[in-house]
């Protein structure tokens, strides 16, 4: 079985190809603008990695597409800084490039695994779980930038389950409910205060003395081990019984729904157990600021959200990892 990665040298991506390389016999061919978080793999017979840019190596990727069983398009952008700084950008790479990939998969007769996203729920109050056949998708307004990266995912989302029912694509979607881990974002990243939340956080409780909560970081998130989510991935690629065929699946911890605030504090309590880490932490200090003055005018949120992962749950797969255990691997990955 052969799969094409593009966007593989991001978050997940990283962390799937490494869980096929060493608990799989898959070959995997991996491919994205920026593959130097790649190179370790670089020496196993059964990977093979091409550093191009999506919106022109169109040729390859149909090559690629043609030779491979499943293609996961990962490529796109997952930062909120990036949805309000480069709107058209996001746009363009979420909705309109992967949409020539799953054209292509289309074409060639081929299965693809779409990376949804827990963002495309929109303005969910929380009073209840997300369910990926029941829950309505609203978005906020449409001069709310924040928004555009959820409407062009949704968008792809229908269009694929629309090629499903149209043309026979074999598909799935996944929607990932705030996964982190080690190597969510970059510190250059968090410098910038262009990373995640937990990457964030730890950057400027060691750099900058304070955290900055946007709104007093009252949003609720459901937080998930990376582990967990490539666990409930590598299910979804063995597709047994064909059960993950024309689905969708939400793939979070309910029992990690947690505020900022509160992951700000339990970030700040495992860092006091690293000697490295202690005394930036004992000292930090948490600071309220509004969302127009961390972003910009066209910034907008969610309350809460929590997922139901009965779907992913028929699979046989549940989450294990706490909030604070992910948090203290996490940090132990930065330490090391």
């Amino acid at each position: 079985m052969r799969v094409f990665i593009l966007g593989a040298g991001g978050f997940i991506g990283t962390h799937l190809i490494e869980k096929l390389l060493n608990d799989s016999d898959y070959e995997v061919s991996a491919f994205d603008i920026n593959t130097s978080r790649l190179e370790k793999f670089t020496g196993n017979p059964r990977f093979t990695c091409y550093t191009g840019d999506i919106f022109t190596e169109t040729e390859y990727i149909r090559e690629q597409v043609k030779i491979s069983d499943i293609v996961l398009p990962f490529a796109g952008v997952a930062m909120p800084s990036y949805y309000l700084s480069h709107p058209l950008w996001t746009f363009e790479l979420d909705f309109e490039q992967n949409l020539k990939v799953v054209r292509m998969c289309s074409e060639y007769g081929k299965r693809v695994i779409f990376p949804s996203t827990s963002e495309v729920y929109g303005m969910s109050d929380g009073s209840s779980d997300l369910d990926e056949e029941e829950s309505p998708l609203v978005l906020g307004p449409v001069n709310k930038m924040r928004w555009i990266y959820s409407c062009s995912k949704q968008m792809i989302d229908r269009v694929i389950t629309a090629y499903g029912q149209e043309k026979g694509l074999q598909y799935t979607l996944f929607r990932p409910f705030n996964w982190i881990g080690p190597g969510l974002d970059t510190m250059n990243d968090a410098k910038e205060h262009r990373a995640r939340s937990v990457t964030q956080i730890i950057y400027d409780v060691l750099h900058r003395g304070e955290v900055k909560l946007v709104g007093g970081g009252e949003q609720r998130r459901s937080f998930t081990w990376i582990g967990d989510g490539i666990d409930a991935l590598m299910l979804i690629l063995k597709n047994e019984g064909g059960h993950a065929d024309s689905r969708i699946f939400n793939i979070g911890n309910p029992n990690n729904n947690y505020s900022i605030r509160e992951l700000t504090e339990i970030i700040i309590d495992e860092m006091k157990k690293f000697p490295a880490f202690r005394q930036k932490a004992e000292s930090v200090k948490l600071v309220t600021v509004t969302p127009e003055s961390y972003y910009s005018n066209g910034y907008d949120d969610t309350k809460n959200r929590v997922p139901s992962i009965n779907n992913i749950m028929s699979l046989g797969w549940h989450p294990t990892i706490t909030l604070r255990e992910a948090v203290n691997m996490t940090l132990r990955a930065y330490h090391e």
